[in-house]
């Protein structure tokens, strides 16, 4: 149970996100419009939590997924959303400006 919920909230086994995006990973931030307006990672793709069923053709089934936002929590449920609907690499990158200093 708890290695579920580790799993759930992206504190498994550790990604390198260096790795991921050399390798062509998409980062999908789930903020809002506003709070990716004051600041992103150069590159990601901004798509709401609440948008993200309605706006998945955007992305790209056969390249690996990172998800962000503010803390970490929405970014595990839009990773939970992808896997739901066929995409198998989906990582949990956390909140977006510590995934910023990882990469």
């Amino acid at each position: 149970m708890i290695d579920s919920i580790k799993s759930f909230l992206g504190l498994g086994p550790k990604a390198n996100y260096r790795e991921l995006i050399e390798n062509g990973a998409q980062i999908i931030d789930v903020r809002t419009r506003g709070e990716y307006a004051s600041g992103h990672i150069k590159g990601s793709i901004n798509i709401p939590l609440n948008e993200l069923s309605t706006q998945i053709k955007k992305l790209k089934k056969d390249k690996a997924i990172i998800t962000c936002c503010a803390s970490g929590m929405r970014s595990a449920s839009a990773k939970a959303q992808l896997k739901s609907l066929g995409f198998e690499e989906v990582h949990n990158g956390g909140g977006w400006y510590s995934l910023q200093n990882k990469i």
